[in-house]
């Protein structure tokens, strides 16, 4: 058995990517066959040379008409040509970049569809806390990052996870010897909790005096008094008094996360944020600077803010887009915040609990689809999702039909009755299959065996004919479409307790994944005409892979590396530069 703690800090040496990139070696695996003649009426000509050429390699199109192909050459930020090696090649110029790659695999730019973007930015500066494996070094990490940094400044992000050391919360007592200076609010790994030092509680006046917070918790020391730990809504009592960062900060976490990103072959990102990314991500665009393609989210309460901007300026172009809305339903399981129609199974007093009330959930989605945007909505808990449903089909008739792509996040712990329904009304589950196998680790000891088996239900979501789109949850979890593939094909939990994978019948193939990171994810934001997909007339955005996904063993998968990462036709990463 993996120790776990290795595991935990193997799969996340992507960190270091922060500050430099490991040079990749050569391709080794076997090239696939032949794709063989071009579809019919599909073009492999292009008027002129072409800019770039890859030939010899194993090309995943995600197309259903074409799947494979052998070459494609780009002109501008668009594909030009798909086909054999043979009438590709013709198009290769004196000016032509061409790219043999007889060994690799070419698939469309992976499409991000859940992050939390600038967070990542501000989060690979911060302090890491992720892998700190006991209450000891959790301690020893903040306060060697704080004897770094001028009296007075705050420390964030951090992103712990208290299972790493058997579950007990952390409190403030733990780092307050450590950061007399300093305020403290790290949250843990999913967002869902904070840690607050007593600097930061006196700041924000948080104490034994301080009532309850609906949809929230302030987990209280036996006098009443707060030890730190601040759950859901509870968090902005402390989030409120925090200092806002400056737009040159804000500008160099874009830049820091969008090559971040690059590096692991994604193109483009659905952004879980709100309005202070949104003008950031207008600052980049205006001075030229976007290397990422973003949908840029705002929170479900501000619909009407949003209806009014689309109406006055529209949902933007190909590298920055408006249109969508994020709601919560309820918090996560790792908190204890996820609603459950049972108790959970390790703290049978609890069942989770809805951050917003029902009535004013159901009010913002009429109006918000009514007005022509689209809706998306985070929900964990099996009675989060089954209340979400419901919501949605009271929208759905009173509303009418349309193409709105209702989309569900996360959809972690689904009630068996509520999987069809995905498909009967029209539902996206936009999923994050990396949190498969690290919650797999100890979700069982949390809700038992028995709602375990339509956790994470990717096999079953697709059976039902659900469209079923992946991502990150960056910072939640790595920003890494290779390890989400493996996780999605193999399940194995990180600390190697499930060697078959964890629910194994819930496995899907690599063909499967490819296309939920990115012909289904491009769907999600209604940009399937665009990109997701290798055929001409496509935005030229492309991953080189070192080999072929589907020739090699599921345990392989993680080997895997991007070779090279292409938007709009202009290399974004090369991984031996």
């Amino acid at each position: 058995m993996t120790d776990p703690r290795s595991a935990l800090a193997d799969r996340f040496r992507w960190l270091a990517l922060a500050t430099g990139i490991a040079l990749l070696s050569a391709c080794t695996e076997p090239a696939g066959e032949s794709a063989g003649a071009p579809v019919p009426g599909e073009p492999v000509t292009a008027p002129t040379g072409a800019d770039l050429v890859i030939t010899g390699a194993r090309i995943f199109t995600a197309n259903d008409a074409r799947p494979w192909a052998d070459a494609l050459a780009v002109r501008g930020d668009q594909i030009v040509a798909v086909g054999a090696d043979a009438e590709v090649a013709a198009l290769i110029g004196p000016d032509t970049e061409h790219i043999e790659s007889p060994r690799g695999m070419v698939v469309p730019g992976f499409i991000d569809s859940h992050v939390h973007f600038l967070d990542g930015g501000f989060a690979l500066a911060s302090v890491q806390l992720r892998d700190a494996a006991t209450p000891e070094e959790f301690t020893r990490r903040i306060g060697d990052y704080a004897a770094g940094l001028p009296v007075g400044e705050w420390i964030t992000n951090g992103d712990w996870d208290h299972e790493n050391w058997g579950g007990e919360l952390p409190r403030r007592d733990w780092i307050d010897a450590v950061t007399p200076d300093h305020p403290v609010v790290i949250n843990r790994l999913d967002g869902h909790m904070v840690l607050a030092n007593s600097a930061a509680l006196s700041l924000a006046g948080v104490s034994a005096d301080t009532a309850d917070v609906a949809g929230g918790e302030i987990v209280r020391y036996p006098d009443g008094s707060p030890t730190g730990v601040l759950k859901d809504n509870a968090m902005d009592l402390v989030y409120r008094v925090m200092p806002d960062p400056s737009h040159a900060q804000l500008d160099r976490a874009l830049e820091a996360i969008s090559a971040h990103v690059a590096a692991q072959g994604v193109t483009s990102v659905q952004d879980m944020a709100g309005w202070q990314s949104l003008a950031t991500y207008r600052r980049a665009q205006a001075a030229g600077t976007l290397s990422t393609r973003v949908y840029s989210i705002v929170p479900l309460s501000d619909w009407a803010r949003l209806a009014g901007e689309v109406a006055a300026s529209g949902t933007g172009d190909e590298w920055l887009r408006i249109g969508g809305l994020k709601g919560f339903m309820d918090g996560s399981l790792g908190s204890h915040t996820a609603a459950f129609f049972e108790p959970f199974t390790d703290t049978p007093e609890e069942r989770g609990f809805f951050i917003n009330e029902l009535d004013d959930m159901s009010r913002w989605i009429r109006e918000a689809d009514r007005a022509g945007l689209q809706v998306m909505v985070h929900a964990i808990g099996d009675r989060a999702i089954s209340a979400l449903l419901d919501i949605q089909a009271d929208m759905l008739a009173l509303n009418g039909p349309k193409d709105r792509r209702f989309r569900i996040e996360h959809a972690q712990h689904i009630h068996p009755d509520d999987i069809q329904r995905f498909a009967q009304q029209g539902v996206i589950a936009s999923m994050q299959p990396y949190h498969a196998i690290d919650d797999g680790r100890w979700a069982e000891r949390v809700i038992g065996p028995e709602r375990s088996r339509t956790t994470y239900a990717f096999r079953s979501l697709l059976d039902a004919g659900v469209p079923v789109a992946f991502g990150s949850d960056l910072m939640v979890a790595p920003p890494m479409p290779l390890l989400g593939i493996h996780a999605a094909v193999t399940r194995r939990t990180l600390d190697g307790a499930h060697p078959g994978g964890w629910v194994p019948e819930e496995k899907i193939s690599v063909e499967e994944a490819l296309v939920a990171y990115t012909r289904t994810a491009a769907y999600a934001s209604f940009e399937e005409d665009l990109k997701g997909t290798i055929e001409t007339g496509r935005l030229a955005d492309l991953v080189l892979i070192d080999r072929d996904l589907t020739a090699i063993a599921p345990d392989k998968l993680r080997d895997a590396r991007v070779v090279r990462t292409i938007a709009g036709g202009r290399t974004v990463f090369r991984a031996d530069d």
